[in-house]
């Protein structure tokens, strides 16, 4: 699953909620999905925390070796696109 595909699966009523735990605002984390903004290495940790691993870091942040502090491979990840 896509982050884009994963916020416009989350009713009106709890997407504010949702990007608040993840440190952000909505529209911040639909900038990132559509590309237009860069998301952050604690705004990917946040977002991966908050879905459960459903989007993971290494999918929102390729440059960042999550291998190395998670001590895995990219392939951990539930989804790769």
């Amino acid at each position: 699953m896509t982050l884009l595909a994963y916020l416009n699966g989350l009713p009106l009523s709890v997407r504010g909620a949702f990007a608040t735990r993840c440190g952000t605002t909505f529209d911040y984390l639909r900038q990132i999905a559509y590309g237009n903004r860069r998301c952050t290495e604690s705004i990917a940790i946040n977002i991966d925390r908050e879905t459960s691993g459903e989007i993971c870091c290494e999918i929102l942040c390729p440059n960042v070796d999550w291998a190395y502090l998670r001590g895995t491979e990219a392939e951990s990840c539930k989804v790769l696109s």
